[in-house]
């Protein structure tokens, strides 16, 4: 009969015994490695998905941009909202006559065909005004058309493209030909558009371009100007906006560096709603939205990086409430061929192959529409966020597995789990707070290196699964029971007074469900974790004993008289101040920035009654990537995120009610650059002016 593979092994090394040869010991098998732990938070709410949330890009040189085809795969892979006629082409090209002169424009790809595909399949557009070489009245001349003549419901507009690389800061691609290149002047004429084309049609949004934080040319200060990009546009055009328009391509030298981007973009939209608050003008937070319209990763644009780095990225923008993300691109051409994890990458930025070969044909591409695995990821998308869910704290302390979760109206919860370890399947424990999955095995959609397409199965537990090496895997779960009557949430937080150690936050009230409302509760989001700061029958509340200058993330629940909660409230983040009196004063300044550095200067000044004879200032960088490469007029050391300056020989003497300094530094950053704002004098917290 024939052996069994193990059968074999055991009679071979009997029969090697017995002629009297040794047999080496087996080595020791081992151990599995211990589980990543996953919390998912059910009651810590982010945001909620909107309609416009899963968008592409779609370009007039693309000969299948109107095709069924391709709009039915967008369609198959969920794309909401598609942009166009396409990047920088935007800036040259006059829809009346179909033209972009200096550029390639394919047949049929003119704007009533990109329309025809956009509704084929339920979509929305996304329309971008020629700002570069057109004009105020030839984009109201469009809205017209879009909106009046043809019905098309056209409500959302970008005034131009990436503006801000007219050449105004020494890089050039985007075509411009006013006079004036400054951020004065694209957003005056920002001001413009938006008065000829809202005259036309009122309900449109119009949004204007930003540079995305930690990304050139942001921080960098041009000749003449007030400020930079952002803080003259903001300044200028905030009042005429409706929402704001960023790109982000954040590059990274190997794959595992390029999937490490993602966790800078909790910071990206913390500055940017900075900013929009700062210089955009009373009650700008709540009006202005932000879109994210093109976005693509740096290593393996259509193997599994780019995959992984689509699902990461769509879902952690969306867990900050942008309303829509964008890939670049449907097709956009083979490029420097590479392998990437076994497999062939092609250097290609679209979702489809465009089928076309290198130079000499040596190496082409699929054939023409053959979904890359980025198209994949966004068909696990489309599973993962449905328009009406809310977006929960999801996270896991293990830099290699990334984990998001969604709730959803009729109770499921669906959880997306990243892989980003290219050798090694990851196991993972799933813990839940404010949510009890039903028993048995859920249904799991994976994605992994290599697969054709997503595949979709019972695996494992609510509580445990094995994560793939470079793989998605969904979750949808269903609730072990359903709670009836329960009440509705509250409705959005806002911030009404804030101190160094306390916070006032008011919130519209929920609705009563079986029961009356018994109370509030507010809770912060400390990492996955729900920690309760007080609670309340009435609709505001005062925290205390929060700590200067941090940032904290809040949410309200209602509790009936039943002790059944709702849902929670959209999120609040806001930063604690420092104290508005103290025995000294600091003044942190950003002097001149050049988009990955800068030179700072801190001014500290003694205010106390009594003189000081050497210092020690401490302070902590908000972020892992900032950095210090030069000081002078003191002594700079840094420990992790951890600075601390002590006086110079010649500086240690502050004089009583006013003796003051003043040290420098030459800092560096690689993403966001969020100064800090809390700064301790020889151990006292002090005022930051």
């Amino acid at each position: 009969m024939q052996l069994g593979p193990r059968r074999r092994a055991v009679m071979g090394a009997a029969l090697l015994l017995a002629a009297g040869m040794s047999v080496a010991a087996a080595p020791a098998a081992a151990a599995d490695p211990a589980p990543t732990t996953v919390t998912v938070n059910a009651r810590a709410g982010l945001a909620t998905v909107p309609d416009t949330a899963l968008g592409v890009n779609d370009a007039i040189w693309d000969a299948e941009l109107g095709t069924t085809a391709v709009s039915d795969l967008l369609g198959a892979a969920g794309a909401q909202m598609i942009r166009y006629p396409g990047g920088s082409y935007a800036d040259i090209y006059h829809w009346r006559d179909h033209t972009a002169p200096g550029g390639y424009v394919a047949p049929n790809t003119d704007f009533d065909t990109f329309m025809g595909s956009v509704r084929r399949i339920s979509a929305q557009p996304m329309i971008i005004a020629n700002y570069g070489t057109g004009t105020a009245e030839e984009a109201a001349d469009w809205v017209r058309y879009a909106n009046v003549t043809k019905g098309y419901g056209a409500k959302y507009w970008t005034i131009g493209n990436e503006n801000y690389g007219n050449g105004h800061y020494g890089s050039e691609w985007e075509a411009d030909n006013h006079a004036d290149k400054s951020p004065r002047a694209y957003a005056e004429g920002v001001v413009a558009f938006a008065a000829a084309m809202k005259a036309v049609d009122p309900t449109i949004k119009i949004g204007a371009v930003l540079t995305t934080p930690g990304n050139w040319p942001d921080g960098i200060v041009g000749s003449g100007d007030a400020g930079t990009w952002n803080q003259v546009v903001l300044s200028v055009a905030g009042p005429s906006i409706d929402f704001v328009d960023l790109h982000w391509y954040p590059g990274g030298g190997t794959a595992a560096e390029s999937l490490s981007k993602t966790n800078q973009i909790d910071d990206i939209m913390f500055l940017t709603r900075q900013q929009i608050a700062r210089y955009a003008g009373a009650g700008a937070t709540a009006r202005i939205k932000v879109s994210f319209t093109e976005l693509n990763v740096g290593v393996g644009q259509n193997t599994q990086p780019g995959a992984l780095f689509l699902a990461d990225a769509y879902s952690s923008l969306l867990d900050n409430g942008v309303f829509t993300v964008q890939w670049w691109n449907v097709h956009n051409g083979i490029g420097t061929v590479s392998t990437v994890a076994g497999q062939t990458d092609y250097g290609d930025f679209g979702l489809l192959s465009s089928g076309g070969c290198q130079s000499g044909g040596t190496v082409c591409e699929p054939a023409m529409n053959t979904p890359f695995a980025p198209y994949h990821a966004l068909s696990v998308m489309k599973s993962f966020v449905r328009t009406g869910d809310q977006l929960v704290r999801a996270g896991t302390a293990d830099p290699l597995v990334s984990a998001h979760a969604a709730r959803r109206p009729n109770g499921d919860l669906a959880v997306l789990l990243i892989n980003k370890d290219p050798d090694n399947a990851r196991p993972v424990a799933i813990q839940y707070s404010g949510y009890t999955p039903a028993a048995g095995a859920p249904v799991v959609t994976s994605f992994r290196n290599g697969d054709p397409a997503p595949s979709t199965a019972p695996a494992g537990t609510a509580a445990a699964q094995t994560l793939p090496p470079y793989s998605l895997t969904l979750l949808v779960l269903h609730p072990s029971s359903t709670t009836t009557g329960a009440p509705g949430a509250p409705g959005q937080p806002t911030l009404t007074a804030a101190t160094a150690t306390t916070a006032t936050i008011a919130w519209p009230a929920g609705s009563a469900g079986g029961s009356p409302i018994a109370k509030y509760e507010v809770h912060r989001q400390n990492g996955t974790v729900s920690e309760q700061l007080g609670e309340t029958p009435g609709t505001s509340l005062q925290v205390h004993n929060l700590n200067p200058g941090t940032r904290y993330t809040v949410n309200v629940i209602t509790r009936d008289a039943a002790g059944r909660v709702s849902w929670s409230s959209p999120p609040l983040t806001f930063t604690t101040g420092t104290p508005a009196t103290s025995t000294c004063t600091v003044r942190f300044t950003d002097v001149t920035d050049w988009g990955n550095g800068y030179v700072g200067n801190i001014d500290i000044t003694n205010t106390g009654p009594a003189p000081i004879n050497g210092w020690t200032l401490t302070f902590t960088w908000p972020t892992g990537w900032q950095s210090i490469s030069g000081s002078w007029n003191g002594n700079w050391t840094q420990t992790g995120r951890d600075v601390k300056v002590t006086n110079a020989d010649t500086n240690g003497a502050l004089a009583a009610s006013g003796g003051a300094t003043s040290t420098g530094f030459v800092g560096a950053y690689n993403g966001p650059n969020v100064l800090p704002t809390a700064f301790r004098l020889n151990g006292t917290l002090c005022t930051t002016a």
